[in-house]
């Protein structure tokens, strides 16, 4: 009987104590590819990893849960929310050390073209929407992440997706892109005013090196060193002949050895004829002279 009255005297007492509101309770984080949250923060898969590790001293020792990272009431202004360099952490201090530019972080590899498989894992079941942004060419994972970053539209934008096995799936087609890259999921509730982030490290393979042009030269030909024939005498006529390299005498015909002899008898002939002339010449005066006298 004493021990019966205790019992209700206890249970009259509980239940005059007002019911304590239960803990809010997380909802969800990508696992495929992994997330930053999903591998450093609270109840995270990698956290001995050394960019978690950082992640944790940034955030002064520890990170909120993994599947916890969310803003109320944002409506879809998620640029105008979210802070440039914060967008890993949705601008919630908690989560600050994801926003590190670390190269680091856990990752997954991918190729461009391929059509990733997403796997988001619901701790609590919502209806929404899930925005998925990649960043574009020519990122530079030494600094944090920006909204120009992603560009203005995302890959794909899928309401409701099916949720199996604890986890919503879905896929994306992956485009052509080299490097480290990440993966950017915005989950818009429907069923809450909440809205999730999240930040997935991609690494696709870098492009193939070129090998510096090597310049094809010509090689020299090989000479062989052959006993050259004799080259063979060809008749010319005066025509093709090689001209003098003496300076032409205008007017001046070439001399040569026939008309030199020509020209010198010529003289003599010419010599002769005068020699006779002035010996007739002489004969006549002498003739005149003695008529004259006789």
């Amino acid at each position: 009987m004493y021990v019966r009255l205790l019992t209700a005297a206890g249970l009259l007492a509980l239940a005059s104590v007002p019911a304590l509101p239960a803990a809010a309770l997380a909802h969800g984080s990508p696992v495929t590819p992994i997330s930053r949250t999903a591998a450093c923060g609270g109840n995270g898969s990698k956290t001995s990893a050394a960019a978690c590790v950082a992640a944790r001293k940034a955030t002064g020792g520890r990170l909120g849960a993994y599947d916890n990272l969310r803003l109320a009431n944002v409506n879809g202004n998620d640029r105008e929310r979210v802070p440039d360099g914060e967008l890993c952490s949705g601008g919630i201090a908690l989560y600050k050390g994801l926003d590190l530019a670390r190269e680091d972080f856990p990752s997954t590899e991918v190729e461009s073209g391929q059509r990733l498989s997403v796997s988001y894992r619901g701790t609590i079941p919502h209806e929404g929407s899930f925005r998925i942004y990649l960043t574009r060419a020519g990122y530079d994972p030494a600094k944090k992440l920006t909204w120009d970053d992603l560009g203005t539209e995302p890959l794909a934008d899928i309401k409701d997706p099916p949720l199996t096995g604890g986890a919503y799936r879905m896929r994306v087609k992956l485009p052509e892109r080299t490097g480290r890259q990440i993966l950017y999921v915005v989950w818009e509730t429907s069923s809450t005013p909440d809205t999730y982030y999240s930040c997935s490290d991609l690494v696709f393979p870098e492009p193939a090196v070129k090998k510096a042009a090597v310049k094809k030269t010509t090689a020299p030909p090989v000479v062989k060193k052959t006993t050259a024939a004799p080259a063979p005498v060809q008749e010319t006529t005066p025509a093709e002949a090689a001209p003098s390299e003496e300076p032409a005498v205008i007017g001046a015909a070439p001399a040569s050895a026939d008309t030199t002899m020509v020209n010198i008898g010529h003289w003599l002939i010419l010599g002769a004829l005068t020699a006779a002339a002035l010996v007739a010449a002489g004969a006549g005066l002498n003739r005149a002279r003695r008529r004259k006298n006789g």
